[in-house]
């Protein structure tokens, strides 16, 4: 049976991935002059502590924090123009995963979330996520006025120049794969992928869609174009950590 990364992600995130993407973007968001400063976030002096359930929820954790990271900006106005925050009854320690779930939520376009059979509970992400849900009306209509004053025709418009371009840079580059060694042998990838079509080339200039090359100088290292990525991420492969994108 094929697992698949999109599956989860249309409909939300187990409640954990909020919580770690939370953790993370506490530790990471832009912070601001106090005479700027409308949105707070509360302390962040201790390091996080962090238990993630596999190098999947790892990953996702870390996308969904960095993707919140990218609009802050535009997820504060909105929390504001909605008048969603603030909300007395959430501390300003929770506001990371405030802000995670309006990024989430807008990003569903604020359709309810799936709960998945036997997730871990967590009250904080229930109660929050059920807050902003009572307030998505608000909350797209705020966002809605916000892509009207920016003449926005998407989100997009309001990621910094800085960001895009090197994501522009980034999207480019060839996707590097640690082969674990410890589960697999580079003959039973290389047999794997060529099962499923991917052709091996002699170096990255030869490349053509599905095509991949072993590392010149590592060679238990694969090197994909960067145009399969959510290909390769739903592959067995991967799922099954044989294969870990650098």
């Amino acid at each position: 049976e094929k697992r698949t990364v999109a599956q989860i992600e249309k409909n939300g995130y187990p409640d954990s991935i909020y919580m770690n993407a939370a953790k993370i973007f506490q530790g990471i968001h832009t912070e601001k002059s106090e005479d700027k400063m409308q949105v707070r976030y509360g302390d962040n002096s201790e390091s996080p502590m962090m238990a993630f359930k596999d190098e999947h929820s790892k990953r996702v954790s870390y996308e969904l924090a960095f993707n919140t990271l990218k609009y802050q900006d535009l997820l504060e106005e909105i929390l504001l123009d909605s008048h969603t925050y603030p909300c007395y009854s959430i501390p300003d320690e929770l506001t990371s995963l405030l802000v995670v779930m309006l990024y989430d939520l807008q990003d569903r376009k604020f359709k309810k979330r799936k709960i998945f059979a036997e997730e871990e509970i967590v009250a904080e992400v229930q109660e929050i996520g059920n807050y902003l849900y009572s307030y998505r009306t608000k909350l797209a209509a705020a966002l809605a006025r916000c892509r009207i004053k920016y003449d926005a025709l998407s989100i997009e418009y309001f990621v910094p120049e800085t960001v895009w371009k090197q994501e522009q840079r980034a999207s480019t580059l060839p996707l590097c794969f640690w082969i674990n060694t410890l589960k697999i042998s580079l003959e039973d990838v290389i047999r794997d992928l060529e099962m499923k079509g991917f052709t091996k080339v002699e170096s990255v200039s030869d490349f053509d869609h599905y095509t991949y090359a072993v590392d010149q100088h590592c060679h238990d290292v694969l090197v994909f174009p960067s145009s399969l990525k959510e290909e390769l991420l739903n592959l067995d492969l991967f799922a099954d950590d044989k294969l870990l994108l650098q």
